[in-house]
């Protein structure tokens, strides 16, 4: 059970950069479709340029130079470009660019990037906790969790939540989570202490459901680690150091 645990914190912990990045990257890409379709309307828009008269004596010469165009004109076969980005290039494109999105920009003071970030977490989040809640509810209306186990379960998940995001807030601060650099070991350190303070989150549960209940939302699929990984207040994290001057 631990060490399904501690994997449910490695995967809610890189699931959560994720579910970011994916929003970001989806939005730009809804902008690049809006603009092309702007850019196609305006095309269709654009005046037809009145079609003149066919003259039977010069059509068949207009043909032939057209055709000697499209024959002299036609794209050659060209060699690979050999300055395309290799896998290594483009992880530490990848690595500055999710550092100039989630560090601090020159200046920016901490309220300004909670301003600028928080609402990035909530939307890439929005949609994994909808269902997490909907699948809670439905685990426990199978297990038969009363109104009054449900509403302990939620205080004891608030003291839960403050004890991730000091954990989290630590991990900043001394580097281990860090936006401008990868840092793996440091990652899964970090996922080991979060999947132990998940851990002890389980054992609470224990202490409100009785066995057969826990029992019966384990084999309806609902896992508590990741329902609690998902629902942590991650918007209210400080934010990182500025960045390190190069």
């Amino acid at each position: 059970m631990a060490r399904a645990t501690r994997l449910l914190a490695v995967t809610t912990a890189l699931g959560l950069g994720t579910s970011v990045w994916l929003f970001l990257d989806n939005r730009s890409l809804r902008s690049d479709i809006a603009d092309a379709k702007v850019a196609t309307a305006e095309k269709a828009a654009a005046p037809v340029a009145e079609a003149k008269p066919v003259d039977p004596w010069t059509q068949p010469q207009a043909r032939s130079a057209e055709l000697r165009s499209r024959t002299t004109n036609a794209a050659q076969p060209a060699l690979p470009d050999g300055s395309k980005e290799t896998r290594l290039d483009r992880r530490a494109r990848r690595t500055e660019e999710f550092g100039a999105m989630f560090g601090r920009l020159p200046g920016e003071t901490e309220q300004e990037y909670r301003d600028r970030i928080g609402p990035m977490i909530s939307a890439g989040l929005l949609l994994p906790r909808t269902r997490a809640a909907e699948y809670r509810k439905i685990a426990e209306e199978k297990a038969k969790v009363t109104p009054e186990q449900s509403a302990k379960l939620d205080a004891a998940f608030d003291k839960v939540y403050g004890d991730v995001v000091d954990y989290t807030n630590k991990a900043i601060a001394d580097g281990t989570l860090s936006p401008y650099e990868r840092n793996v070991a440091g990652w899964l350190d970090y996922a080991g202490g979060l999947g132990g303070l998940l851990n002890e989150a389980q054992g609470s549960v224990g202490k409100i459901l009785d066995p057969a209940q826990v029992k019966t939302m384990y084999e309806a699929g609902f896992e508590w680690g990741e329902y609690l990984g998902l629902s942590a207040p991650w918007e209210k994290l400080n934010p990182p150091p500025p960045a390190p001057k190069k």
